[in-house]
């Protein structure tokens, strides 16, 4: 563990207060332009679908320009996209505001590999630390973003254009710590080792349940932490009390990364999976118990656990499934099934939330909780049939 892997946290860190607030106040402003209640989390799906779109656009990006100059242009793009979501709320424009999300998704995207570029600065035999120390920087996230969005929602006369401006100030931050940070050389294109096919990587137990679990986990906590915002304001709860929810969910979602990764290199990622399933069924067994503000702000921290235990732990495991020479392209088809599924999450909970109500959007989150859970069981018992399996390549 280096002076680069605390920067790179910082980074990290930096990238959730964006994140969180991003989450936060676009479905609060997509509530007050959209046409029709159902429409207001569009915002936020713009946000992941351009994140998933641009997934293949950062992998040519990683390996033409190297990781230093990719991020740092990832957040130029950032700062542009929240100027134009700043524009977009001050002239109530939604499909303006859908369209500049969707131009965000490109930094999401492409700050999202700050993950995979930890243990490459940090070393192999740190490799589930530096992970879940980078994530552990969202916990600057996690205080900065709910509160910073309060903060400054009423700097302009209109909503929360001053929280996109004040994100904007945020991503330049981000850029200048990023000009302090030594990254690896990504691996150069070798034509005697081209590397597997895409779909021979794909085909491995490995990548399959490593890519479903992360993906389904985070596609969980879009599915619930997207609606909450909508559900307390239905429930009558007041913005300073959606920011506490939020805020101890991402301090949820990040704190555990202190430990997350000793717990992995004791007890092994999949055991560390399925405890991030226990938990997911317990923020649903909450969130049904009732909506006053203690049992969403329960609910929202046990579902930020859960998304750590699944994320880092599904992380780590994914890093078996490639070689060095293809890490850029399994590393971007990795986050295109996470953004794609966290698309279709964030548009389908403001659907139900506002159709269905809060209790029907908690009951169906089990299906995909317990599809990793039929994910980690057929892969450890995979492992316990061929015990080759479970050696990366």
């Amino acid at each position: 563990m280096n002076r680069n892997v605390w920067l790179l946290a910082l980074c990290q860190g930096l990238f959730l207060i964006n994140n969180v607030a991003l989450i936060a106040v676009n479905g609060l402003v997509g509530l007050q332009l959209a046409p029709a209640a159902w429409m207001a989390t569009l915002p936020v799906m713009g946000y992941v679908v351009g994140g998933a779109l641009a997934t293949g656009l950062v992998a040519r990006s990683q390996r033409a320009w190297g990781r230093k100059r990719s991020f740092q242009f990832g957040l130029v793009v950032g700062m542009v996209a929240m100027g134009l979501c700043a524009w977009a709320a001050a002239s109530r424009q939604f499909a303006a505001l859908v369209a500049a999300t969707a131009v965000a998704g490109y930094y999401n995207a492409n700050a999202s590999l700050y993950r995979f570029a930890a243990p490459e600065i940090a070393g192999p035999q740190y490799k589930e630390k530096a992970i879940s120390w980078v994530l552990a920087g969202g916990i600057l996230g996690a205080v900065v973003g709910p509160n910073l969005a309060a903060r400054t929602r009423d700097w302009f006369e209109m909503p929360f254009v001053g929280a996109y401006v004040a994100l904007v100030l945020v991503a330049m931050l981000a850029f200048a710590v990023l000009s302090f940070i030594e990254f690896a050389p990504l691996p150069k294109h070798d034509p005697a080792r081209p590397g597997r096919s895409l779909g021979e990587i794909a085909r491995q137990p490995v990548f399959i349940v490593a890519v479903g679990a992360a993906s389904l986990g985070y596609g969980v906590m879009s599915l619930l932490m997207s609606a909450t915002p909508i559900a307390m304001d239905l429930c009558k709860h007041p913005f300073e009390s959606t920011a506490l929810v939020l805020e101890w969910h991402v301090l949820g979602m990040f704190v555990p990364s202190f430990f997350t990764g000793h717990l992995i290199k004791r007890f092994g990622a999949l055991k560390v999976m399925a405890a991030g399933v226990l938990l997911n069924l317990g923020c649903v067994a909450v969130a049904l118990s009732g909506v006053d503000l203690m049992q969403f702000l329960v609910a929202l921290l046990l579902l930020g656990v859960g998304w750590n235990f699944l994320f880092v732990g599904g992380t780590t495991l994914f890093t078996e499934a490639y070689r060095p020479e293809e890490k850029t392209t399994a590393q971007a088809a990795m986050d295109f099934w996470v953004y794609t599924t966290m698309a279709i999450t964030a548009f389908a909970s403001g659907a139900l939330v506002s159709t269905q109500g809060w209790d029907w959007l908690n009951w169906g989150s089990l299906l995909p909780i317990g599809l990793i859970a039929l994910a980690l069981g057929w892969l450890a018992l995979q492992r316990r049939r061929n015990p080759a399996a479970a050696v990366a390549p």
